[in-house]
């Protein structure tokens, strides 16, 4: 493992978990999905984990559906990260909820991720990459065999988000968001406060042509929003995890 940059490590993290989870209601009850076991540990801890082996310090959870829940498992702290909490009053989106939580953000850029996916990714070489351009805002990008339940997300030659394709049925190989920002504080205070408002859907689409970048460098991906993905998910991070890591950080 590299070591990780000084600049990480002053970095604030954002961790959306605040989903209802609907579809996979069936199959979790009323859990959170961020608690969805996975080997004996809640799924959240594989991104703490990510997040810590990164060098990152200061985590805050974007909490709604199962708040409690969530802070009542994970306590103020998981290893050398220190843990904070944004708890929406109502469903404010994926957006909404970054601005919600803006208070407690102590960095610019914010690293920001999905909290119902896991994407192998070096968060080092995404910072880098980030630094070496005039982006206010970067996506990290994966490749997979079939777009068609995600959308693609179009690049020009210097990285630059051209546009992005919404879910089609014609699918194919192509580039994704996998859930992992860099963003500014100038971005996320554009996001109006107190509003239902989608990052994916709205604020990406309107910052095309206004700093906004794909970072090419994601591995490998797997969302689990449907009982079908939630299945595959163990062998997935047991492919993923060192055999020092298979039991959550005290």
């Amino acid at each position: 493992m590299s070591e990780p940059s000084d600049g990480l490590a002053a970095v604030t993290a954002l961790i959306l978990a605040g989903g209802l989870g609907t579809r996979l209601r069936p199959v979790v009850g009323d859990r959170p999905k961020a608690l969805v076991e996975v080997d004996g540990r809640p799924f959240i801890t594989y991104l703490l984990d990510q997040l810590a082996d990164a060098g990152l310090r200061h985590v805050v959870l974007c909490t709604g559906f199962g708040a409690e829940k969530v802070r009542e498992r994970l306590g103020d702290s998981y290893g050398p990260l220190r843990l904070a909490y944004s708890e929406e009053p109502e469903s404010l989106g994926t957006a909404g909820a970054l601005r919600l939580a803006l208070p407690l953000v102590g960095s610019d850029p914010v690293l920001v991720m999905n909290g119902d996916s896991f994407c192998q990714a070096g968060l080092d070489g995404l910072w880098q990459w980030h630094r070496s351009r005039p982006a206010q805002g970067s996506l990290l990008l994966t490749r997979v065999p079939d777009t068609s339940r995600y959308g693609r997300v179009q690049v020009a030659g210097d990285g630059a988000v051209q546009g992005f394709q919404e879910k089609s049925s014609s699918g194919g190989p192509g580039w994704i968001s996998a859930g992992i920002y860099l963003l500014s504080r100038a971005l996320l205070e554009s996001i109006p406060p107190g509003q239902c408002v989608s990052i994916e859907r709205e604020v990406f689409p309107a910052w095309v042509g206004r700093g906004l970048y794909g970072c090419q460098a994601g591995g490998r991906f797997l969302d689990f929003g449907t009982p079908q993905t939630l299945a595959l998910l163990p062998a997935f991070l047991a492919q993923l995890t060192p055999p020092e890591r298979k039991r959550a950080r005290a």
